[in-house]
């Protein structure tokens, strides 16, 4: 190992406290780094009150930008008047005020002579000219100067543009990349400092287009979002609902900043404020903060902007079916149905898609060191499942590049730019594409560009990959030991050759009995021939967009067949394996480690909670959610919640159980879900001594390591307990008794009473003496019983089937 200097973050300063520098100091925060915000001080009143009312009004932005809100106490207040020495102890220094040159300049004056000599510091724009904001500091300075692009909002948008100027040293933008990448996990991208950089700059202009081509081929707003939303595989908010939540003033903002940075460019008439975006700003309609933008909400209706009537209408028009259809081909027919087509939805979007391929195809030499920046810095900014280098090569380079060519020749594009030489001739002509396993085109070099070789990556066994580079499928890759249509057992050498992984293999990682059947398996061989299991989903990894669902709970789909065949008693099987499964996990001999992103509910809440550790990446979701189909969690959550409860009454010294198990019973009753792992930390589902990783690429070799060091320290199942004291019938009358005023006063229906009451009984151990000693046993079968009485309802019945057919729980 070559001797790298760490970049140590002590504490940050976060320079202004409006949106993006209050969101980017909660997220600083979220990830356990101390965070200084300033801004000016205020008129009248305290004088950090600008700095205390933005932390305060960040606790309730949707999304939330705090993964735990009592977190908000570890941002310091400060102002420029009175705490410019307090920089002297921050190592990374971020400004984030105002998109404004003279601002930036004046406030750099102030700041710069307290800087530490070690730190960087950093501007948080989102176009500005990186260069001509260090003009003014001096050499010392400006070597530690640079851009850092954070997209909003900071905590959930997975892209960071790092932006150096020439005179950066190299040193610091390997630490910050490093910094962003694990502690903040982010994906970075390092862009040239040009307008916009490299996502605002694609992304707006290929706004720009879509706006330009709607009103050409005259497609409503509404069926423009229709049309370019999840079915060309981007955001939801497809274009102009995304224009609403971003705001306006800022879209236009943006575009202005193409329209004052490049007049020379060829397509300089494309950067004109589209008029219908002109007259909503004028007019104060600034989208989803004032209310009125694009769309409309009138009541419960949403309206859609009718531009030729200057009012809004009814929305929820949607895209041909014809056009839908073309949609689903492959993207080599697809392309060349779009073109073909005389249906005008289908002209809007192969325009659209052409007009974006022209766009990158002229620019790519001069925003970006290669064509791997540019895709993921769309698909991580904008939310694309792919870039549009991608989606070029995947359509066939050639064909594709030679229709652009004849629309351009033939005037129909946005600009007359002829499309460079090395889209015709050379290295990509003749690899089909820019993307290769050898890795990705740089017009500079003329050549293809390996991925970044710093330290951090070695901690991404499966980094986000890209059509073209036939990356390692997580799917397939490392050696498969056994695999059966439910899950497959592997190991990959690059992390660890003595440590199984087990991944599983049904949509939503849904656990059915073939699922137990193969984790049970699983530890079987680890227990002969290996050192450990870590359970983690490959899911959606491959598609870089981070962080597939971890489980989704029991699979009910698979159990219908035995409850047609024998009613709910027929199940009783099936919980029980589902039971035995978790107790084996629990018990096993080598450590179980639980790899969890995304949703883990229900049944995948339970196998974490059985497992030896658990390992969760930040955005993980967590919680037995089994009440809203009707029935109680059966598979062993329940059961833990007792053991914790003795256990944390026994650590207080107290025999009061119920008001140790009271959160439990409310956590389930109530079907809550951790908005975050910090979040599933406070509410119990993870443990103080579990590991919380805050990018999803780093949680499997994070997840093998832990699992080796469970190992390597001499790793013993827990015993299993004697006796577990449990609150009893009185804890049981206790927790109706409330139960009773929320049905009678309408808050919950009868049936959501009688499942409360069936989780208060298993919680507080059934019909016993308060303070009894019962064992695992017991409780697992007052779960499962309560299950299969509950799964005899009409009324769970009808949730069951409600939620089998639509996906959305069943108010019954």
């Amino acid at each position: 190992m070559s001797q790298q200097h760490h970049l140590i973050v002590r504490k940050v300063a976060v320079l202004g406290a409006g949106v993006m520098g209050a969101q980017i100091a909660a997220h600083l925060v979220n990830a356990k780094v101390p965070v200084v915000l300033f801004d000016l001080p205020a008129k009248e009143g305290p004088k950090n009150g600008i700095v205390t009312r933005a932390i305060e009004s960040l606790k309730k932005l949707s999304p939330a930008p705090f993964a735990n809100k009592a977190d908000a106490q570890f941002i310091e207040a400060a102002n420029y008047e009175d705490d410019l020495a307090r920089l002297a102890e921050c190592d990374l220094v971020i400004e984030a005020i105002a998109e404004r040159m003279d601002w930036k300049h004046d406030l750099y004056k102030k700041v710069a002579p307290h800087l530490a000599k070690h730190a960087i510091f950093a501007s948080n724009t989102s176009g500005l000219s990186i260069s001509e904001l260090a003009e003014g500091f001096d050499a010392e300075l400006k070597a530690r100067f640079c851009g850092v692009h954070f997209f909003n909002p900071p905590r959930y948008m997975h892209l960071v543009e790092l932006i150096p100027t020439a005179a950066t040293q190299p040193e610091i933008l390997d630490q910050l990349e490093g910094f962003l990448t694990t502690t903040l996990g982010k994906g970075v991208v390092r862009a040239k400092d040009t307008p916009n950089f490299i996502a605002n700059r694609v992304g707006i202009f290929s706004i720009l287009a879509v706006f330009a081509e709607a009103q050409k081929y005259g497609i409503p707003f509404d069926v423009v979002d229709d049309l370019t939303g999840s079915k060309l595989g981007r955001a939801k908010s497809a274009t102009f609902r995304t224009a609403d939540v971003v705001g306006l003033d800022t879209m236009a903002h943006v575009i202005k900043t193409m329209q004052d940075n490049l007049k020379d460019d060829p397509f300089y008439p494309t950067y004109a404020t589209p008029p219908v975006l002109q007259a909503l700003v004028s007019k104060g309609a600034l989208g989803q903060k004032t209310g009125a933008g694009f769309y409309k909400k009138e009541g419960k209706v949403i309206k859609v902007l009718d531009p030729q009537r200057g009012e809004y209408v009814e929305s929820g028009k949607k895209a041909d079916e014809l056009v839908l259809r073309i949609l689903k081909k492959a993207p080599a027919e697809r392309f060349k149905l779009l073109r073909e087509s005389s249906h005008p939805q289908a002209q809007f979007l192969w325009a659209v898609f052409r007009d974006v391929f022209h766009y990158i195809g002229v620019y790519l030499a001069q925003i970006a060191d290669n064509a791997r920046d540019v895709d993921f810095a769309i698909r991580w900014g904008f939310g694309w499942n792919t870039g549009p280098f991608e989606d070029w090569q995947a359509a066939g380079w050639k064909q594709i590049a030679e229709w652009v060519k004849e629309d351009v020749d033939a005037g129909k594009a946005l600009s007359n730019a002829a499309l460079p030489s090395w889209v015709f001739d050379g290295p990509v002509a003749d690899a089909g594409g820019v993307h290769t396993p050898a890795g990705s085109f740089a017009p500079a070099k003329n050549a293809f560009v390996p991925r970044s070789t710093l330290p951090v990556y070695r901690r991404q066994v499966f980094p986000a990959s890209l059509a073209g580079e036939n990356a390692a499928d997580p799917r397939s890759a490392g050696n498969t030991i056994e695999e059966s249509d439910a899950v497959r057992v592997w190991v990959d050498e690059a992390v660890a050759d003595d440590v199984v992984i087990v991944s599983f293999k049904s949509k939503m990682n849904t656990i059915g009995p073939d699922i137990i059947d193969g984790l049970t398996r699983a530890i079987d061989l680890a227990e002969k021939s290996y050192r450990a299991v870590v359970v983690w989903q490959p899911t959606s990894l491959q598609l870089g967009a981070p962080g597939g669902p971890f489980s989704a709970g029991a699979d009910l789909a698979a159990a219908m067949p035995a409850f047609m065949m024998g009613g709910a008693k027929g199940i009783e099987p099936f919980i029980k394996k589902f039971q035995d499964g978790m107790m084996r996990v629990k018990y096993a001999q080598v450590p179980v480690v639980a790899a969890a992103s995304g949703i883990a509910l229900g049944g995948g809440c339970e196998l974490l909670l059985h497992s030896a550790k658990r390992v969760a990446a930040l955005e993980s979701f967590v919680g037995l959610v089994e009440v809203g189909v009707g029935l109680v969690p059966g598979g062993g959550g329940l059961k833990e919640a007792v053991l914790r409860a003795a256990d944390a009454a026994r650590a207080a010294g107290s025999t009061n159980y119920l008001q140790f198990v009271t959160n439990s019973f409310t956590n389930a009753a109530m079907a809550k879900v951790s908005s975050s792992a910090l979040d599933a930390r406070e509410m119990g589902y993870l443990k103080p001594s579990d590991t919380i990783v805050y990018n999803v690429h780093e949680l499997l070799s994070v997840a093998v390591r832990e699992a080796r060091a469970l190992a390597d320290a001499g790793y013993r199942p827990p015993l299993k307990p004697a006796g577990i004291p449990v609150a009893g019938r009185s804890g049981i009358s206790t927790i109706k008794a409330s139960l009773v005023n929320m049905r009678d006063g309408n808050f919950i229906s009868a049936h959501d009473f009688l499942i409360a009451s069936r989780i208060a009984e298993v919680v507080c151990g059934g019909d016993v003496e308060a303070g009894s000693l019962v064992d695992e046993e017991w409780l697992l079968t007052l779960e499962r019983r309560a299950f299969i009485e509950l799964l005899g309802t009409p009324k769970t019945q009808e949730r069951i089937m409600g939620m089998l057919q639509t996906g959305k729980p069943v108010r019954n």
